[in-house]
């Protein structure tokens, strides 16, 4: 299990994070998203053990995770920003986890490379930017962690490379009872793969569900009423964050129970009623107030 308490981090002046708090359920996938600079590389480097907190406290596993050996001999991570030693092929650096991490697979890492299809004695700094995100994953998957800390993960790769990544992590969290948590821009995959969600923004965070309920809990309703007023009624203790008209039919992003909106609205008579599913990225966007901006901007 990772739990943070009221984290709280700030730099020359500037407050990072604000009193966050995250729960990973032990054996889960959380997905961490937010737009850039809302905090999430910070929180990532508290998890990691990189910095340390100004106040509040990153547990793993019951045990402080600040430059903690014990922990991170259990964790890994692959960073968007790689780094390996520049003359080194794959299976030097193979050899330097070995010795590094005392679960190291040799049997998992050789099947790994040969799975992805990678040279294990080609020097990595000539590989791409595709390949080195590749043997990055190769090599952290191959020392078996206990928890795993995934920062744009797929960023980069084909669309078959990246059905394999997604496969391993979700076999390993299967068998192994592996934890994970992966920040990611791609938020139709997450929507995939992720059993929770953490939405930050500034520092803080913002909403932390289930994915399931997370998406339950908001709807995309288009309506036409005979009489205009009504509308207005129907809608009057509605939670509405977003609505439009296009002609005669309404359309409103609602959050709440979705029964209790049907039935609002139905007292009212309607000529069309349809209640649609959100995708994640529409629930992030709204919930982000991301229905006045382009979404290329949010997601960016």
């Amino acid at each position: 299990m990772i739990e943070i308490k009221n984290l709280c981090k700030s730099f020359d002046g500037f407050q990072a994070l604000t009193d966050l708090n995250l729960h990973v359920r032990e054996g889960s996938i959380y997905g961490l998203i937010g737009v850039n600079g809302s905090g999430k590389t910070t929180l990532i480097r508290h998890l990691t053990g990189i910095l340390r907190a100004d106040s509040g406290s990153v547990v793993i596993d019951g045990e402080d995770a600040y430059n903690n050996i014990n922990i991170k001999k259990r964790l890994g991570y692959i960073p968007d920003e790689l780094f390996f030693f520049g003359s080194y092929s794959l299976k030097e650096m193979a050899k330097f986890y070995k010795g590094m991490y005392p679960t190291w697979n040799q049997a998992r890492c050789d099947a790994m490379t040969e799975d992805f299809g990678l040279s294990g004695r080609g020097k990595l700094s000539r590989f791409s930017k595709g390949m080195q995100k590749q043997a990055q994953f190769i090599l952290t998957m191959s020392c078996m962690p206990d928890f795993l800390i995934l920062d744009e993960p797929i960023d980069g790769l084909d669309p078959i490379v990246r059905r394999k990544v997604w496969n391993y992590v979700v076999e390993d969290v299967s068998e192994r009872n592996m934890t994970v948590l992966v920040s990611s821009h791609n938020l139709k995959e997450m929507e995939g793969i992720c059993d929770s969600i953490g939405i930050l923004s500034g520092g803080q965070m913002k909403i932390e569900r289930d994915l399931d309920e997370l998406k339950s809990d908001i709807h995309k309703v288009q309506t036409a009423f005979a009489h205009p007023d009504d509308a207005d009624k129907a809608f009057a203790d509605l939670d509405i964050m977003h609505r439009d008209k296009n002609g005669s039919v309404e359309h409103i992003i609602v959050r709440g129970n979705g029964e209790m909106v049907e039935n609002s609205i139905r007292a009212y008579n309607p000529l069309i009623f349809d209640m649609l599913p959100l995708t994640l990225e529409e629930v992030f966007i709204y919930e982000m107030g991301g229905e006045n901006h382009d979404i290329h901007e949010i997601l960016a």
